[in-house]
């Protein structure tokens, strides 16, 4: 598929019935992790907001939800090193089970500043989970605890994953070709 970026849109990765059957497996994980205690997810914006409402639906424990925007990108393809928030949680997370949604871990240098970043806020857990997985690229010392795919050193789109904030709505992931 074409675009007017002249990028190359390759094969897809993973489809979104893939993707629904394995947000189902992790909400299943997550309930018997936490024993069918309350979590608090926190959704990174803007990518996470599609894994995140599949994640949701599968979660069964009560829980609530929020947001936060960081991004050590600008509009290229590889990080600028340097975390600024954009926007913070609106609540408290204070003796809470956070759960971050993320749409992906690459260098994990944005995850683990806002990780440390979320653990001032002394909430009683912290853990990951990620749709998708690329620890090839990985600098910071930071792993997910759900992970939903790992992958090869691949620029991914779709699913809520974007190109220069293009891409996100496709029903699936794949790969911009150069």
């Amino acid at each position: 598929m074409k675009n007017n970026t002249d990028k190359q849109i390759g094969k897809i990765l993973f489809t979104k019935e893939q993707i629904e059957a394995r947000a189902a497996e992790i909400g299943k994980q997550i309930y018997d992790d936490y024993n069918g205690e309350p979590v608090y997810l926190i959704g990174t914006l803007r990518g996470a907001v599609v894994w995140m409402a599949d994640l949701m639906k599968n979660i069964v424990n009560d829980a609530e939800i929020d947001f936060v925007m960081a991004s050590s990108y600008g509009s290229g393809t590889t990080t600028s090193g340097v975390v600024k928030i954009k926007k913070d949680l609106e609540g408290d997370i204070y003796d809470k089970n956070v759960i971050i949604i993320e749409d992906i871990v690459d260098t994990g240098t944005t995850l683990k500043y806002l990780k440390e970043h979320l653990a001032d806020r002394n909430p009683k857990s912290i853990r990951i989970c990620t749709l998708l997985d690329k620890p090839s690229r990985r600098i910071a010392d930071i792993e997910a605890d759900y992970i939903g795919f790992s992958i090869d050193n691949l620029f991914v789109i779709g699913y809520g994953l974007d190109y220069d904030q293009k891409y996100r709505n496709l029903p699936y992931v794949g790969y911009i070709e150069a």
